[in-house]
């Protein structure tokens, strides 16, 4: 299994706005992630560096038995996206976000 969220909000320019509303599409694509996910499933998720990135990767390592950062090299250099992916869901009861 395979989840892809390459969700992202409209930008406004404003990183106290833009931050928390991708946080929260991120958020929803780990809760459909995980109800729908089998053991040993992937999820790929865009984000962008900022608050509450270091918690969304704290719980990536917990509930997957590899987890990745990637930049894509078609990513403007001052971009703050990036992509999460995890692969080996563990299906453990981990508190992912």
């Amino acid at each position: 299994d395979l989840v892809i969220s390459d969700m992202a909000p409209n930008l406004s320019g404003m990183k106290d706005i833009d931050q928390p509303r991708s946080m929260y599409l991120v958020e929803l694509a780990v809760d459909v992630s995980t109800r729908i996910l089998r053991p040993g499933g992937s999820l790929l998720v865009k984000c962008f560096e900022g608050s509450g990135i270091d918690e969304v990767r704290r719980s990536f390592r917990e509930s997957f038995q590899q987890f990745n950062n990637y930049k894509p090299e078609a990513s403007r250099s001052r971009s703050r996206e990036v992509y999460l992916l995890g692969r080996g869901f563990n299906n453990a009861e981990t508190d992912f976000l």
